[in-house]
């Protein structure tokens, strides 16, 4: 069974592939507010993230009058010091955030959700890393290179920016935007399959 991937990152895509999932995407030039609540907790703001990512794919589906299918959404955000940080406006705050991280660990949250037949599901990837100490140079090249640009957390582990992990513990999937033991393991409970 095909599922709708409610999401634009080309990870996702990619890692879905990779699972043997077949989808087509629900795309909108109208998307989700992701601006976190005043003193929301990193988990409570994946959650919520996700499930109205979920939410806004079922209008959308509605609203094309396209089949039902189960609709996946999924929300990447990195916890440091009990903050959110999520992509960067631009890179001046890219090259902030990575300053923050050099040196530190940070853990990564990749919620993930399906909905179908009036019914959500939701599970929560946490996943520890922890960045070497990086001097100016790499990090401003590396936002030169433009790769941390539509990220959460302002890089990519599957990318350049492997070379700053020192440690990860968890899901490399997870970092990467959609764990897939733990999707694989959510599409179960809707009967689908991967592989």
């Amino acid at each position: 069974m095909r599922i709708y991937l409610a999401s634009r990152s080309p990870r996702r895509r990619e890692l879905l592939h990779q699972i043997g999932v077949e989808f087509d995407t629900l795309l909108s030039d109208v998307e989700v507010d992701e601006t976190p609540w005043p003193d929301e907790v990193p988990r409570h703001y994946v959650e919520r993230v996700t499930r109205a990512k979920a939410e806004f794919g079922l209008h959308l589906l509605q609203e094309r009058d396209l089949p039902l299918r189960p609709i996946l959404s999924a929300d990447t955000t990195l916890e440091f010091a009990g903050q959110i940080i999520g992509k960067p406006r631009d890179a001046a705050d890219a090259a902030a955030i990575l300053h923050r991280l050099s040196g530190q660990t940070h853990q990564v949250l990749t919620g993930v959700a399906v909905h179908h037949l009036e019914r959500t599901e939701f599970v929560l990837s946490v996943s520890e890393v922890r960045f070497r100490v990086l001097d100016e140079h790499e990090i401003r090249h590396y936002v030169l290179s433009g790769e941390p640009m539509d990220k959460a957390g302002a890089y990519g582990i599957q990318g350049k920016a492997g070379l700053f992990v020192d440690y990860m513990s968890g899901s490399y999937s997870g970092v990467m935007g959609l764990p897939v033991c733990e999707t694989g393991e959510l599409l179960k409970r809707f009967g689908l399959r991967p592989l």
